[in-house]
């Protein structure tokens, strides 16, 4: 007689369903059907509630069935979520780091506040495993630790981030290549074409990108753009001014669906990173993908991930 074993039951906690957070959730759950996945999400907006309040906002909506491992992003108050549910105390649990707050740049319409890098840390501790998508944003957050611990008056534990660094590895979310697939419609490249395949908002740093057009304009006016990057509610300051100025140059500017968006990654010869914080940066890696070349700043994940191409200051 034949006995099909049970699936292991894989609760996947995700407080934030943005872009790249969904990406990599929906990536999961395809690629990995021999789980039985629980996905619980909520929606990518109002980032200090969802932080601190994800507990709060499942307390009545976590399975019957406790799970055989817990797989919660770092936007997960994973301490809290333990402490208010006793049953999960002995269940394995990995904390995925999408980014780290202490890392993560602060806008100047935003409190500065240490409740964000606490919920990232009290949930490495209560953490069996740690996972990060570079090496980049595994060592600010242990850096992050260190000097938050340094601060801190007294009765502070030792060697806390050097523990954490123990059940810590590198695990960067997969992309699925952009390439030309069809030989009877390829996609031609455009050596004129510049892309920005990134949000609109203040830790891209889009005015940096902005007046770096204007000194190209100035050197070598013939060039065209690719405008691709999500907007949010309100309308971007810079995007507006750079429609402005460049509204010949624009070959497109929304963000599009995915046919189109592989499209103008195939058509696109450069991909442009003005960011302050970039712990992966998926939409340069799928620009790479389609034939672009990187120019992005010397510093953040895109030093272990370019160090053999040049790559300009700041």
């Amino acid at each position: 007689m034949c006995v099909t074993q049970a699936k292991k039951i894989i609760w996947l906690l995700s407080a934030y369903r943005s872009d790249s957070h969904a990406t990599w959730a929906d990536w999961l759950i395809a690629t990995f059907p021999q789980f039985e996945w629980h996905l619980l999400e909520l929606p990518g907006r109002h980032f200090r509630w969802r932080i601190r309040g994800n507990p709060l906002s499942w307390l009545h909506k976590l399975p019957v069935v406790a799970p055989d491992l817990i797989l919660a992003t770092s936007m997960v108050d994973l301490a809290t979520l333990k402490g208010l549910h006793p049953e999960l105390a002995n269940v394995p649990c990995t904390y995925y780091f999408h980014e780290n707050q202490f890392a993560y740049p602060v806008s100047r319409q935003q409190i500065v506040s240490i409740e964000p890098a606490m919920v990232q840390l009290y949930g490495a501790l209560c953490a069996d495993h740690l996972v990060f998508n570079s090496a980049f944003n595994r060592d600010s957050f242990l850096s992050g630790v260190d000097q938050l611990l340094d601060k801190l008056p007294d009765e502070v534990p030792q060697e806390v981030a050097a523990g954490l660094a123990l059940k810590s590895e590198v695990l960067p979310v997969y992309i699925e290549p952009v390439g030309n697939t069809d030989d009877r419609h390829k996609v031609v490249k455009n050596r004129r074409l510049i892309l920005w395949n990134h949000r609109w908002e203040y830790d891209k740093a889009p005015q940096v990108f902005a007046d770096a057009l204007l000194r190209l304009n100035e050197i070598n006016p013939d060039f065209e753009l690719a405008l691709l990057g999500s907007r949010t509610g309100t309308r971007s300051e810079v995007l507006s001014g750079i429609e402005d100025v460049f509204s010949d140059k624009i070959m497109v500017s929304q963000k599009v669906n995915d046919e189109d968006y592989r499209r103008y990654l195939l058509q696109s010869a450069i991909v442009v990173s003005t960011a302050i914080h970039e712990f992966q940066g998926l939409s340069v890696l799928q620009a790479i993908s389609a034939g672009a070349v990187p120019v992005v700043p010397d510093a953040l994940c895109y030093r272990e991930q370019y160090d053999d191409v040049p790559v300009c200051g700041g």
